[in-house]
């Protein structure tokens, strides 16, 4: 039970460790604290809580870790790695194709605009954001959490069209999922330089 104990608190030393102090408020926010119970309990109720907190800090170390190597990386805010990390996660996108679609996309400039009115992070279209929530302007693209949120999901929701194609999801991002499509039916090569741009640095960092 000690030496249990004793891991936790390593672990999470380490964790501090690791983001730093300036970094911790942002990497911990929204998240279940470790706390052990106070109240009495039985030697294996007591045990159980240990694991279980012992697992909590592992992953919180390991999503620490990952957002410090991105961020790193990429040369970026702690806060906006973190903002990049956990809504990939949450939309259930690989982390790193996450990164690599925001740096081609945006050069993760959160208020990037592109000459054919892609907006935002992972330069979303207005009409494209709007599919999927109809009462967004073109001021709420340039909101981090927004802008992520509906452009990673939009991706994830081309790599079902696609057949997990991750190379003609992106190209889909890229070119519009119709005029993919087509150029499938028609028998053409439809992966190009911008999936390639993606899958490259994908592929480096993994």
């Amino acid at each position: 039970m000690r030496r249990m104990l004793a891991r936790l608190i390593v672990l999470a030393v380490g964790a501090l460790a690791l983001v730093g102090l300036d970094g911790v408020s942002t990497l911990i926010d929204s998240r279940r604290p470790v706390v052990v119970a106070s109240e009495p309990a039985t030697d294996s109720t007591t045990l159980s809580s240990v694991r279980a907190q012992l697992a909590d800090a592992r992953h919180e170390l390991e999503r620490a870790h990952q957002i410090l190597e991105f961020a790193t990386r990429y040369s970026i805010p702690a806060d906006l790695a973190t903002h990049i990390y956990d809504v990939a996660v949450a939309e259930g996108i690989p982390a790193a194709v996450g990164f690599q679609l925001v740096r081609v996309e945006s050069g993760f400039e959160n208020t990037a605009r592109s000459n054919a009115s892609a907006i935002g992070l992972t330069q979303l279209r207005l009409s494209t954001a709007r599919a999927y929530d109809a009462t967004i302007d073109a001021s709420d693209l340039m909101n981090a959490d927004v802008n992520l949120r509906i452009g990673f999901r939009y991706l994830k929701d081309l790599l079902g069209r696609f057949d997990h194609s991750l190379p003609l999801a992106l190209e889909a991002y890229n070119k519009g999922p119709t005029f993919v499509s087509a150029e499938q039916e028609l028998g053409n090569d439809v992966e190009g330089r911008y999936s390639r741009a993606v899958m490259a640095g994908v592929r480096k960092k993994g």
